[in-house]
């Protein structure tokens, strides 16, 4: 995150060896004791910020981006009024929920109609193991009702019909 910021150079940290207790505590002189108070007053931020400089988004973001970004940015913008900073958390799930939910049909699609048979290499080929049977059970010399043992390895080849 820090490459975009920086230009691809490590941001030097401004607080120096005095961010930590341990440091402090060691002594400090009284030009560093003024440093550090200064410091600590430019890390408050006035009441209107940040700012929003709609130049600095369209530099940001390019064209497609926007484009994408705008229906979730509108209804946020319209949340924002009603229930403050918690829109965007509303813009966000909104956002993963849909992507989600486009997933699911997609996946839903695949296992519906691109089947895995003999006619095709892909699709899904989806497999149901039988259940385990041990000595002592009741059914204990259970053979295989579903199929018979030529359906095994066949994927749908038996149900072709010839039209000649």
């Amino acid at each position: 995150m820090y490459k975009r910021d920086t230009g691809g150079a490590r941001p030097m940290a401004i607080a120096g060896r005095f961010i930590r207790e341990r440091e402090r505590l060691i002594g400090m002189s009284d030009e560093e004791r003024a440093w550090r108070k200064q410091w600590l007053k430019d890390q408050i931020l006035s009441p209107n910020e940040p700012r929003h400089v709609p130049e600095m988004y369209k530099f940001q973001y390019n064209i497609f981006r926007r484009a994408y970004k705008a229906p979730l940015n509108i209804l946020q913008n319209m949340l924002e009024p009603m229930i403050g900073k918690k829109a965007h958390a509303i813009r966000f799930m909104t956002g993963k929920i849909f992507l989600i939910y486009l997933a699911g049909i997609g996946l839903f699609y695949n296992l519906k109609y691109n089947q895995n048979d003999w006619t095709r290499l892909g699709g899904f080929r989806i497999l149901q193991s039988r259940p385990a049977v041990l000595p002592g059970d009741p059914a204990y010399p259970q053979e295989s009702t579903r199929c018979k043992p030529s359906d095994y390895a066949s994927r749908g080849f038996d149900k072709v019909t010839l039209d000649l």
